[in-house]
């Protein structure tokens, strides 16, 4: 599907709901695609998935209507250019600490004269899309997601927030916490206040605040949303599995047979 409708789904104010891939692989992508997320999310900084290794998954989710996010390793114009030839519909940017990292994402993310991405999304031609047209629409499509995940960030929200070209202020709740010195602790107050502050802070502006929600199921994201959020990664299908598949092993440890409930 091009153009995918993210992009208008973000100006609308509308609710994006994804959830991360957890492995590279197409029946696995294809399995969670039929769940009807707006957004599939494709770590490349935390894990051991390439952005060649999961081209063939952007370009599947395009197909079907779900928006590829490639998250990259860093803030490098040779990284980010290469997720969105790959099919990223849009890119993460982790450790965006100030409007000039901002800046600096946003030209490598566009095409000229908007920015400074050099021109070859080898994407179309897995996906049957007409690189001509593409190419001249693209800045118009592309979404661009900056992580803040430092005190410094939060100190420079206001100032990131007004680079042209972000779309999405993403939260990253562990490195924020490392970055107020509580690394490895989970709840941290200070941290809950800074994700509440970013949420109301941003909500009305042209840019849409988001997060991960791993944990806490729908009442988390619910509650996230009364704060002003409206761009979700919801765990992932390995960990709702998991969960699932640990609850029912449980249950058969604990009464094999249920025959305190036979007659």
């Amino acid at each position: 599907m091009y153009p995918n409708p993210l992009k208008q789904k973000l100006q609308r104010g509308d609710l994006v709901l994804g959830t991360s891939l957890p492995a590279p692989s197409l029946s696995v992508a294809g399995a969670i695609i039929q769940s009807d997320i707006d957004m599939l999310w494709i770590d490349t900084e935390h894990s051991e998935m390439t952005i060649e290794g999961v081209a063939d998954v952007a370009v599947l989710a395009r197909l079907k209507g779900v928006a590829p996010l490639i998250r990259v390793a860093a803030n490098d114009p040779a990284m980010i250019m290469k997720a969105y030839d790959a099919g990223a519909v849009a890119v993460m940017v982790p450790h965006v600490n100030t409007a000039d990292d901002a800046a600096r994402a946003v030209r490598s993310a566009r095409y000229p004269p908007d920015g400074r991405r050099g021109v070859s999304p080898w994407w179309c031609f897995a996906a049957g899309e007409d690189m001509g047209h593409v190419v001249k629409t693209a800045n118009q499509e592309t979404v661009l997601v900056v992580e803040l995940e430092s005190r410094e960030a939060y100190e420079n929200i206001d100032e990131i927030a007004q680079v042209e070209g972000i779309d999405v202020i993403f939260v990253g709740p562990t490195d924020l916490t490392a970055s107020l010195g509580f690394i490895g602790e989970r709840e941290v107050p200070q941290v809950e206040a800074i994700i509440e502050d970013v949420g109301r802070h941003l909500e009305g502006t042209p840019v849409i605040a988001g997060i991960a929600v791993g944990s806490g199921g729908v009442a988390a994201v619910q509650e996230k949303i009364r704060w002003g959020y409206r761009f979700f990664c919801m765990g992932s299908i390995l960990w709702y599995g998991l969960g699932i598949l640990k609850e029912n092993l449980d249950v058969l440890r604990a009464d094999p047979t249920s025959a305190s409930k036979v007659r």
